[in-house]
């Protein structure tokens, strides 16, 4: 069965999932969705094609998007993979997909490189604040003139208008952070 195939199929077991979830007959979604009880069982039976105003006016009535309707099946949307950047010692998992309402990203990072030198390369700055909390080994943050040892079960909040830059100490790290626009550009940059 092609993709497009797999993914009608889904879309036609979601209806039927959905109007049975709700515990609603092919009469009471008809009722809703203002189409025959019969042209709606052709349409959860595969004997009729679903037209985009019909499957539109299904997903209205049965509280849903049409997003959520005819998302893929595959296991991306739930498998996180890690993204590893060897030049940079990172690996990341990215938590949140999409920016949150504050328009932060959510990311798991192992830290395998050791702190940077302090140099004027080294240390950068960009607008916003950057939050994170150590879950195991130490982190080394180069906080302007300041050097702050973090480790795990401890967090550090941070503008990042002051010159900064983290690696690991001892070994390799691992942290959750937040991070705004800014921050997500520069620390969770894409790799090549």
């Amino acid at each position: 069965m092609t993709q497009d195939g797999e993914l009608d199929v889904l879309v036609r077991k979601r209806i039927r999932g959905l109007r049975v979830a709700l515990g609603w007959s092919l009469d009471d979604l008809a009722a809703r969705c203002y189409l025959s009880p019969s042209t709606l069982s052709r349409i959860e039976t595969g004997h009729r094609r679903i037209s985009l105003d019909q499957l539109s006016s299904i997903a209205r009535a049965l509280g849903t998007s049409l997003d959520q309707l005819v998302e893929s099946a595959d296991d991306e949307d739930v498998v996180i993979r890690p993204q590893h950047d060897a030049e940079r010692g990172i690996t990341t998992w990215m938590l949140s997909r999409e920016a949150g309402p504050q328009g932060v990203t959510v990311a798991k990072m192992r830290v395998a490189r050791p702190a940077p030198r302090r140099d004027v390369d080294a240390l950068k700055v960009h607008p916003g604040k950057e939050w994170f909390t150590v879950l195991s080994g130490t982190i080394v943050l180069l906080l302007g003139e300041r050097t702050i040892l973090i480790e795990a079960g401890e967090a550090a909040e941070f503008s990042t208008m002051v010159p900064h830059a983290f690696g690991a100490q001892g070994g390799p790290a691992e942290i959750l952070g937040i991070f705004d626009h800014d921050g997500q550009r520069t620390h969770l940059r894409p790799l090549p």
